[in-house]
């Protein structure tokens, strides 16, 4: 069993005046006496409401235990994970929402599982309380993580989790503009476990996650992590190209014995137009824009765009990944 004496709790908190006070209090109430050393790394990702004053609010009560750190802008949730794993200095960090769907006294079942020598524990639940929406996205999600990160099968990606201190400071090396921190996660370690959790429906508000929000994560797994897309794209066009040939010769077949197989005679030129443009030109743009996203995101790390930007820094802690 690993030697767990100290727990820091990450939150990424967006538009949470409403929620993040009474959620640090049952963390300190129920998790803290659990551990010699409780930490709280409440991290700001530019929210829009009086989340910064109350986090402030927050850092005046628990001055020992809370370091609170201001994005200048909103980053995102990835990134603002990211900001708040390099402020961890304890045994392990559990990352947790700010909306209450995931019960803060569930941490210590993520703990424990973690105790039996995993790197990473992952909640997982019976039923989602999430919009039907928001499920089908999941869904779609976890099919493409199972596909281009080649997670293991049965795996929820879940944004609730434990993470020990070896797998924190081999994720924080990364310092890309576009982390997806699941995949950063299997590209370190196969040691993965998983929890079985309860799962509330949302007390205040509704998920932050639009359709917007989902398309770029997404992008972020499909070019940040993987070069399958573009595997996907030469295997298509060979495919296309395929498809295309076969209308060839049935336009062929068809001219020849004067239209009958297509119950009508074809203009003269009609169908080599048709099966160039319809068939190919679609796909050429598709590839030329997987290949264009590449680019872009790799002109934007190679000039240095940053992964977030810290305002201010509030509390005890460090700046930089644990040794």
């Amino acid at each position: 069993m690993d030697r767990i004496e100290s727990l820091s709790v990450l939150v990424p908190v967006y538009n949470s005046e409403r929620t993040i006070g009474r959620l640090v209090d049952v963390v300190v109430a129920t998790v803290g006496p659990e551990f010699s050393r409780l930490q709280v790394v409440l991290v700001n990702d530019g929210s829009r409401d009086g989340s910064h004053e109350l986090c402030l609010g927050i850092y005046a009560k628990y001055p020992d235990m809370v370091r609170y750190v201001k994005l200048a802008k909103n980053f995102g949730e990835h990134n603002a994970v990211m900001c708040g794993l390099r402020h961890v200095d304890c045994d392990c960090v559990a990352i947790i929402d700010d909306d209450f769907q995931n019960p803060p006294e569930e941490i210590l079942k993520l703990v424990a599982e973690l105790r039996k020598g995993y790197d990473v524990v992952y909640s997982y639940y019976v039923k989602k309380q999430h919009p039907w929406l928001r499920n089908l996205g999941s869904r779609f999600n976890d099919r493409l993580a199972t596909l281009l990160l080649k997670k293991p099968r049965g795996l929820y990606l879940s944004s609730f989790k434990v993470v020990n201190r070896f797998l924190v400071r081999a994720v924080t090396v990364y310092e890309g503009p576009y982390p997806y921190l699941d995949a950063l996660i299997f590209q370190c370690t196969g040691s993965i476990g998983t929890c079985l959790c309860e799962h509330r429906i949302r007390e205040e508000g509704r998920s932050n996650y639009n359709l917007r929000r989902l398309v770029r994560l997404w992008l972020n797994m499909f070019t940040g992590a993987s070069v399958m897309p573009l595997r996907l794209g030469a295997m298509l066009g060979f495919v296309m190209a395929s498809v295309g040939l076969l209308l060839a010769v049935v336009f062929a077949i068809s001219w020849c014995i004067e239209g009958q197989l297509l119950y009508e005679s074809i203009p003269k030129g009609w169908a080599s137009i048709i099966v160039s443009v319809t068939l190919f030109a679609g796909i050429q743009l598709c590839v030329l824009g997987m290949i264009g996203e590449y680019l872009g995101r790799l002109f934007l790390t190679h000039n240095r765009c940053p992964q977030y930007v810290v305002r201010e820094v509030h509390g005890p802690g460090q700046d930089e990944a644990p040794d």
